[in-house]
């Protein structure tokens, strides 16, 4: 049984380890290349993906790739209905909303069909982002990644040269957990990390208390036990999930509230 688990845990590491068949490349005219990511679902990935676009687009060409094959946000977040268009039938343009330039697998498929895709179609879906999309004289690309390790994750680090990696945690043990082990991944493969935001904070009662109703710390156990930055606590609020269902960006609003406040934090940080 030692040995058995011995040769799984050796095929795992040679999986996503760097090798010499795969060249990690850059993406023409992109400076840099920023992934987003969060080792499980539903920690607000894509909306803070999205947030910091838009803000880090004030002053920067920014891109934002929504890489979640398997659960398309960016349409949504954006209020994107339209398809890309293409000038030579190969490559797409993206769409620009908010002045980010947007691109996502959800742009190409009915939003009510499910994603029934085994993992050659996913890779050569990112395939196609990474090598048939004319982003033009980026500063950033924002790389909304899938939640998870599975097969989007790994390829996207093994063969594009990503500059730095983001992780996205929630307060709990449970998600601390979660993407400790997506740091490790991207650690693997050579992917070096920026940073963790731990979102859903805590919540802002009306005598203007704190209270922490998914525990308290997790972001700031990872970046310590990781030796990362904590880039930002983003709290609970009624204003980011109706800046979502409005399909119009937090940042993109002149409100200024705490979570604009963090968002604009963070985004000087990355910078």
């Amino acid at each position: 049984m030692d040995a058995k688990k011995a040769n799984l845990n050796k095929d795992f590491r040679d999986r996503i380890s760097p090798s010499s068949q795969f060249v990690k490349k850059r993406i023409p005219n992109v400076k840099k290349i920023i992934a987003i990511s969060s080792a499980k679902g539903g920690v607000g990935k894509s909306t803070i993906a999205a947030n910091i676009a838009v803000e880090l687009g004030k002053n920067f060409n920014v891109g934002l790739l929504d890489a979640d094959i398997y659960g398309p946000s960016i349409p949504q977040l954006f209020g994107v209905k339209e398809k890309p268009t293409t000038d030579d039938g190969k490559k797409l343009n993206p769409i620009i909303k908010y002045n980010v330039y947007l691109m996502s697998i959800g742009f190409l498929v009915d939003d009510k069909s499910p994603m029934v895709w085994r993992g050659p179609m996913v890779i050569s879906a990112i395939k196609t982002f990474v090598n048939n999309v004319n982003w033009t004289n980026l500063d950033y690309l924002i790389i909304d990644m899938p939640p998870g390790t599975g097969d989007a994750l790994i390829t996207f680090s093994q063969e594009l040269e990503i500059d730095g990696a983001i992780i996205i945690t929630t307060p709990q043990k449970l998600s601390v957990n979660d993407a400790t082990r997506g740091i490790e991944m991207f650690k693997k493969t050579k992917v070096p990390v920026i940073g963790v935001i731990e979102n859903m904070s805590y919540l802002i009662d009306n005598n203007n208390n704190k209270k922490f109703i998914f525990s308290k710390g997790g972001g700031d156990t990872i970046a310590k036990s990781q030796n990362i930055e904590l880039l930002g606590q983003i709290p609970i609020h009624q204003s980011i999930s109706a800046s979502s269902d409005n399909e119009v960006p937090l940042m993109h609003s002149m409100n200024e509230d705490i979570i604009t406040n963090e968002i604009k934090n963070i985004a000087l940080k990355i910078k």
